[in-house]
């Protein structure tokens, strides 16, 4: 239940174009709370993620938009490889690829969980990130074994040079791992400043992943808002993962 001693900006589910609250508004607790209502419409989910907000909600409740502070993010060049990492990349056959069943993966990772049935991927959700793929805003990243089974991978949001995590999931050990691992490669030499994973977790911080004030993640996307971005999401074919040792380009 929300506090009723605090105001939430409610939002116009007819406007689209509707302009979001200034995110310094947002609440403290739950942490970067900040406006609730609207639609998710290409329209309004492009200026959400322009802005350094996304939506986030439960089955049966209304739509929630948050902009944390402080911010989940991960330098590609500074993503964390174990040992053990690399001696999946290098020894079990994985192949990449980037959108090629990008509803899939939006199901799989909307999939119960071994420690939880639920999810925040509603079919509402589903639909609304589909039609960002349509529009060549979301894409996905797939893991697939040597038998041709999808067994890991993730999708999220780009805008600009920033590319925003959503979900990931991992059918094999590592694989979504490796996924991150095959994002970090590619968005870094697609000239990508850096993966918004939004609100940490332990697999992520695992992985690399930091804390940063919200002040200075949206200096990094509204100075990156116009880099170009690849004209094709193909995965490299060449790179050996396994031999990667992150650097700043």
């Amino acid at each position: 239940m929300l506090p009723r001693s605090l105001s939430l900006t409610l939002l116009n589910p007819t406007w689209s174009e509707e302009p979001f609250p200034p995110v310094d508004i947002a609440w403290v607790e739950p942490n970067g709370l900040l406006a609730v209502g609207g639609d998710l419409s290409v329209a309004r989910l492009k200026n959400a993620y322009r802005a350094g907000i996304f939506p986030w909600f439960g089955p049966r409740e209304p739509i929630y938009w948050w902009s944390p502070d402080p911010r989940t993010v991960l330098f590609p060049e500074r993503v964390r490889m174990t040992r053990s990492l690399r001696k999946s990349l290098r020894n079990k056959g994985y192949r990449i690829t980037f959108d090629t069943c990008f509803a899939e993966v939006v199901d799989a990772c909307a999939a119960p969980r071994a420690y939880t049935s639920e999810t925040w991927i509603t079919h509402e959700m589903h639909t609304a990130y589909c039609m960002l793929h349509a529009h060549d805003i979301a894409h996905s990243l797939e893991v697939w074994n040597p038998a041709g089974e999808l067994v890991g991978g993730l999708y999220g949001v780009a805008t600009g040079g920033v590319f925003s995590g959503e979900s990931m999931f991992s059918r094999e050990p590592d694989t979504s791992k490796i996924a991150m691992v095959a994002l970090a490669w590619h968005v870094q030499h697609w000239g990508f400043k850096v993966i918004d994973c939004q609100i940490e977790n332990p697999h992520l911080m695992s992985m690399g992943a930091e804390n940063i004030p919200r002040s200075a993640y949206l200096n990094i996307l509204h100075n990156h808002l116009h880099v170009p971005p690849p004209r094709y999401w193909v995965a490299d074919p060449n790179v050996d993962l396994s031999r990667w040792e992150p650097q700043p380009t």
